[in-house]
């Protein structure tokens, strides 16, 4: 019979974080995966926990994903732990619990810490929706495209960011989105936990005098449905209506439905698209 994977979240930064079910599996496996095992042995030694570790992280994930399953395969228990928080949540971990599932390894997660969920609790910010970004792509085209995208976004955005990182980020983000709420978190759960509620351009301001220190965790208020439908109602009203209707005309929209669509598309009342088209045709 196969071992199982077990997702154990570790502190974000308090360790009275750790949860008693955590601590008793880590001691119970036969093998913990650790994305640091360096930093991780602190964390075990605090705990009283001597379970072998191997190491399982960005770079080797592939290799190392296929060996931790033939492990499991062949009966032995395995954790898998990240520096701090879920594991699987811009991890690679996720690699190694696709592979598990490919292979019907039972995988079960213990759920705990996670700087994601923390930050969004504590931002005031809209939590009914939200999209979580992780940490931005460094490559300039893909940056770029995922930035795109976010311009449209309602719900909320949570990202991660590096201190070194920040202000350019910002920039970006300012540039992009337009001058939004944001709350900034940093040292969650720790002695000087950190939570900025302000906006983009304010945040700017504050890091001109200020030095960013410590991972961040940014909370990003998304866009109205207001906002978004004035922007649809300034790209139709840059038309002209007769390039307006043409537009659905072309599609192979009868003349009837496509004025009901200019004029729902415009916020104004379909007898005014219809004097308007006679009124030139008349002329």
């Amino acid at each position: 019979m196969a071992g199982t994977l077990y997702l154990c979240a570790t502190p974000i930064g308090n360790l009275g974080d750790m949860t008693p079910r955590v601590i008793e599996t880590l001691q119970a496996v036969d093998v913990i995966a650790a994305e640091d095992t360096r930093n991780s042995i602190k964390l075990l030694n605090h705990f009283d926990i001597h379970t072998p570790m191997t190491s399982y992280h960005e770079y080797n994930k592939v290799e190392k994903a296929r060996l931790l399953v033939e492990k499991l395969i062949a009966g032995q228990d395995i954790a898998l732990i990240t520096d701090a928080g879920t594991p699987a949540i811009s991890d690679p971990g996720e690699v190694l619990v696709q592979l598990c599932q490919e292979n019907h390894v039972p995988v079960t997660s213990l759920p705990g810490p996670s700087a994601c969920i923390v930050a969004l609790t504590l931002s005031g910010l809209s939590t009914r929706r939200f999209c979580f970004e992780g940490f931005l792509p460094r490559e300039k085209k893909e940056r770029r495209a995922i930035l795109e995208e976010l311009m449209g976004e309602q719900r909320t955005m949570v990202l991660y960011e590096a201190p070194h990182h920040l202000t350019g980020t910002l920039e970006e983000l300012l540039e992009r989105l337009g001058d939004r709420k944001i709350t900034l978190c940093r040292e969650l759960t720790k002695k000087f936990e950190t939570v900025i509620p302000t906006t983009l351009s304010k945040a700017l301001s504050l890091y001109e005098k200020e030095e960013p220190r410590g991972e961040y965790v940014l909370v990003l208020e998304g866009k109205s449905r207001q906002e978004l439908r004035q922007e649809e109602i300034a790209c139709w009203e840059s038309m002209t209506i007769e390039e307006h209707m043409a537009y659905y005309e072309q599609q192979g929209i009868d003349s009837k439905t496509a004025m009901k669509q200019v004029a729902r598309d415009r916020g104004v009342g379909k007898r005014e698209i219809y004097a308007y088209l006679h009124q030139e045709n008349d002329g």
